[in-house]
C-alpha cells in the first residue's frame, strides 16, 4: 500500500495565507485526511472515494460560518488551494476522478 506524500503540504497556499486562521486550515487538513488513510488503505473503487470525498467537501462547507467569524471566508484563493489539495492527492494515489465532480458538494 502506497502511503501519501510526506513532503506536500496540504493547502499550504491558505497556510501561508494570514486571511485565513491556523486552526480553521488545520480543521480543512482534518477533513480530507480521511480521503487520504482510506487510498493509503488501497481503495481503488471511485465510487467509494467518491463518497469519501463528499463527506470532507461536506464538512468543509460546515466550517463557513467559523471562518466568518474569525474575520475570514472560504473564497477564491481558498478554493483554488482546496481544489489543489484535492487533485494532488487524487493524483499521487492515481486515481481517474476529475476535480469538479471530486468536489461537486461545496457551497463556496
Amino acid at each position: 500500500m502506497k502511503k501519501f506524500d510526506e513532503n506536500y503540504v496540504l493547502l499550504e497556499e491558505m497556510e501561508k495565507d494570514s486571511y485565513f486562521p491556523d486552526f480553521l486550515v488545520e480543521e480543512v487538513r482534518g477533513t480530507l485526511a480521511p480521503v487520504i488513510r482510506l487510498l493509503e488503505g488501497g481503495e481503488r473503487d471511485t465510487k467509494v472515494i467518491q463518497e469519501k470525498l463528499d463527506e470532507a467537501v461536506r464538512a468543509i462547507n460546515d466550517l463557513e460560518e467559523a471562518f466568518e467569524e474569525n474575520d475570514s471566508e472560504i473564497e477564491t484563493s481558498a478554493r483554488e488551494s482546496i481544489a489543489a489539495t484535492v487533485r494532488y492527492i487524487l493524483d499521487w494515489f492515481g486515481v481517474e476522478i476529475d476535480t469538479e465532480t471530486a468536489i461537486r458538494e461545496r457551497d463556496w
